[in-house]
Order: C-alpha cells, then sequence, then structure tokens
C-alpha cells in the first residue's frame, strides 16, 4: 500500500455518519456513543490505533472528562475534577494548547521518525509505536469554553491516507453534534438531580413540570437543623460561615443521601431527607423508618469525629438536632407560573420540623415521634409527651438510648449488615418492586 490511497469505504463512512445522529437523537451515554464510533470507524476500514476524546462539562464535582480507545482493548474513561486554573506544564507542551493558542482546528503530525517530537506526547506514541497523528479541536459555542477535543492515531508504516483524513474530518462535525447533544442530555439530569435531588430532579425530567402537579407519598422523614449558625455569621463572617456549614453538611448530611435515603431540599443550616415507602405496606414503612435511623446514628458519629478534630484545632464544637417521623407528604410543584419549585410539603413535614426543634431542650441530640418509633422498633427512651406547636393533639417523643451518649462512642460501624441485605437494601427492592409492579398495572 502506498501513502495516500485511499483504502476507506465511503460507504461506511456515510453509515457511521447516519449512526451518530441515530445516537444524537437517542440522548445516548457518552461513552456509548465514543467506544461505538471509534470501532465503526475501525471496521469502515480506518487504520486507527488509537483514539483520545476530552469535552468539557458543567458539573460540581467535575470539569471534563475524557475518553481513550485503543484497537483490541476497547475504550477507558476519566473524570477530571476541578481543580486551580493554574495550567499544568505538561498541558502546556500539549498539542490541543498549542491548537487552542493559535485558534487551529487541526494539527497533523508523523511521528515515525528518530528526530525529537515537538510535543511530549508524541514521544510517548512513538514509544508505542504509532506513527501518525491527527488533533481537533472542535467548539461548541465561539463565545464558551465548552467544547471537544480529540486526537487520531495510527501504527501503519505509511501512515494516514488522503482518504482516512478525508472520513476522519467528514465525521468530526457529526460527532461534536452527538457529543454534545449528550453532554447537554447529561448536563440537565447533572442539575436537577444536584439542586433538586435524584427523586425530584428525576420527575421534572419525566414531565411533572406544571404547576400544581403533585402526589401524595409516604415516608420516613428526616429533619436535620445546625445550631446558633447565625452567631456563627455575625461573629466569624461570611467564609467562616459558609466553611463551617459545609463542614456540617459534608459529615451529617452524607449518610441520608445513600442507601434508599433522599435529601429533598437544604434549608438555609438545615435539610430535610425522606426514605419513600408504600403506604400499605408495614414492612417498607419499618425499613424505612429503620434505614433513617442508621443514617441518623452515622451522621452522629460523623459529627463527633467533626467535633472532636475541631476543638484539637481550638474550634468550637458544632451544635445541632434531628427530628424523626413517617408519615404522607405531598410531593409536587408550587410557585409562579414562569417560577417554580418543586419541593415537599403537609402537615408531616411541619410536624418534623417541631420534632427537631424540641433538641434544643432536651438531652439528645435525636427526638422521634410516636410513630417513628412504632415503626422502627427497638430500644428508646421515652422524653415525655410534647404539644407540637401548630398541633392540637399531644404527642410523645423519644430519644434513641445511644443517642444520649456524649463523643466517638455514639459511632456505629458504617456498612454495619445484617447476614443477606441490610434493611436499607431490602427497602430499596421492595420499592423498586411496587413501582415495577405499579407499572404493570397501568399497562394493563
Amino acid at each position: 500500500m502506498t501513502a495516500g490511497r485511499n483504502d476507506t469505504s465511503g460507504v461506511l463512512i456515510d453509515y457511521v455518519a447516519d449512526w451518530l445522529m441515530q445516537k444524537a437523537l437517542s440522548g445516548s451515554d457518552v461513552e456509548d456513543i465514543f467506544s461505538g464510533f471509534c470501532e465503526r470507524l475501525a471496521a469502515a476500514g480506518l487504520p486507527l490505533a488509537r483514539v483520545h476524546l476530552s469535552f468539557s462539562m458543567l458539573h460540581p464535582l467535575y470539569r471534563a472528562a475524557s475518553f481513550t480507545w485503543r484497537r483490541g482493548v476497547g475504550s477507558k474513561g476519566e473524570k477530571h475534577r476541578h481543580v486551580q486554573p493554574n495550567m499544568t506544564d505538561l498541558f502546556l507542551k500539549s498539542p490541543y494548547y498549542y491548537l487552542l493558542s493559535n485558534n487551529l482546528n487541526h494539527m497533523r503530525r508523523r511521528i515515525d521518525g528518530d528526530a525529537p517530537a515537538d510535543f511530549p506526547i508524541l514521544d510517548d506514541l512513538r514509544k508505542e509505536g504509532l506513527t501518525d497523528y491527527l488533533a481537533i479541536v472542535h467548539r461548541f459555542d465561539a463565545n464558551s469554553l465548552q467544547g471537544m477535543m480529540g486526537s487520531w492515531s495510527t501504527d501503519r508504516p505509511e501512515g494516514f491516507s488522503e482518504g482516512a483524513i478525508a472520513g476522519l474530518l467528514k465525521l468530526q462535525s457529526q460527532l461534536a453534534v452527538t457529543i454534545k447533544m449528550s453532554v447537554l442530555s447529561r448536563l440537565a439530569d447533572n442539575v436537577l438531580t444536584t439542586y433538586l435531588g435524584n427523586e425530584a430532579g428525576r420527575r421534572v425530567l419525566s414531565g411533572q413540570i406544571k404547576r400544581g402537579d403533585a402526589e401524595t407519598i409516604r415516608a420516613a422523614l428526616v429533619m436535620v437543623d445546625m445550631r446558633n449558625s447565625s452567631n456563627v455569621a455575625d461573629v466569624h463572617g461570611r467564609q467562616v460561615f459558609i466553611d463551617t456549614l459545609n463542614e456540617f453538611y459534608d459529615a451529617i448530611a452524607a449518610p441520608f443521601n445513600r442507601h434508599g435515603g433522599q435529601i429533598l431540599s437544604f434549608m438555609g443550616d438545615g435539610f430535610l431527607a425522606i426514605y419513600p415507602c408504600e403506604e400499605r405496606s408495614k414492612q417498607q414503612s419499618q425499613l424505612a423508618a429503620r434505614a433513617a435511623l442508621s443514617a441518623a446514628r452515622a451522621g452522629l458519629a460523623r459529627m463527633a469525629d467533626l467535633n472532636h478534630d475541631r476543638v484539637a484545632k481550638g474550634l468550637w464544637e458544632i451544635d445541632f438536632g434531628v427530628g424523626l417521623h413517617v408519615g404522607n407528604v405531598i410531593f409536587g410543584n408550587v410557585g409562579l407560573v414562569d417560577r417554580l419549585t418543586f419541593s415537599t410539603f403537609g402537615a408531616a413535614v411541619n410536624e418534623v420540623q417541631r420534632l427537631e426543634s424540641l433538641t434544643k431542650s432536651h438531652p439528645s441530640k435525636v427526638i422521634a415521634s410516636d410513630a417513628f418509633v412504632g415503626y422502627c422498633g427497638g430500644k428508646w427512651t421515652l422524653l415525655g409527651t410534647e404539644k407540637l406547636r401548630g398541633f392540637e393533639q399531644a404527642v410523645k417523643i423519644f430519644a434513641p438510648e445511644t443517642a444520649r451518649a456524649k463523643g466517638r462512642g455514639l459511632e456505629l460501624p458504617q456498612g454495619q449488615e445484617e447476614a443477606g441485605m441490610s434493611d436499607a437494601e431490602h427497602l430499596m427492592m421492595l420499592h423498586r418492586q411496587a413501582g415495577q409492579a405499579a407499572q404493570k398495572s397501568a399497562v394493563r
């Protein structure tokens, strides 16, 4: 074969372009798109040995994602966390930086010679036996940093043919469109689940977006609140307050956002979490309550560790309270026609807020209702009978015996489970089965 020979099938290249458009319309995952794209290019006759693709993303944890495909090995993805905007020496010496700095869209280098390459990555690729390298930059928007960068490499002695390069450039725009559609779809999911929570985000994405759209669900409810936060802000300033609040959330909130729990909203210096369950299933209500209590114990243990470390640093302990309840809540959209919020309302929400506030006047950081204790079981201490503000009937309030202790003795080993599935896993399984059963009934 001589250099420049067109050994790529134009018909198959058109087929890959059509496949990309289908993927753009279906909202497929980026990794699936990338892997399928590379395999189809190889099947079309392009002599690819290595393909790399990076794209920027809007995500609270990650600034970008990248994928690398190698012939016979497949693709591997990597997410890059947000870092300080200092450009590393490696990036400054990369072909991508060269393209961006010179406002170029493409760059090709033969790398099969013995002379040192003008970019360090090319020397590395030469050691892998690669001979030809084509880099691209494709901006999604001329006025933003959102975009796609990639490179194609071959190990054929003669490098890329003109036909292969033409095929790659022809598909560049279609690939960019497909990746952008997937990124936007994932962006919507990331933003909604980050700011609304998994369940509320799922409901909004599924079309529950009209004002007044709502439903009543049964759940174990958790209300957590940090004490004296306004004093922290007044005395120590905004940044100390924000840092303290984030430390508090990192310690106590994390256990409530896994194993079936969902943090629905952060409200100032506190949050509301739920563990959904079926109203007519006593077993699900029991499992939901036990999962909520398990998360509360884990949160208290984590807070004991955090406060121990803060005191060692000469900082004050963070005080807080936890309320636990089981009841029906309204889950849906309220607000203005053009400015809505998706949240949880109802008497049960008000009750769990009042229960949490009682931790200010009782010797326990956790207070539960009679309804919660009835489902949860276990050893509890009766604290008394209280009339909650705004409610006519007085209620019995309880504290879990372990919650009355102080310090690190509260710690519950994370991941502690009985033989087989944990309560949280049982709860998720039952709730998933109930949802599947409801869908089958609706189809019938």
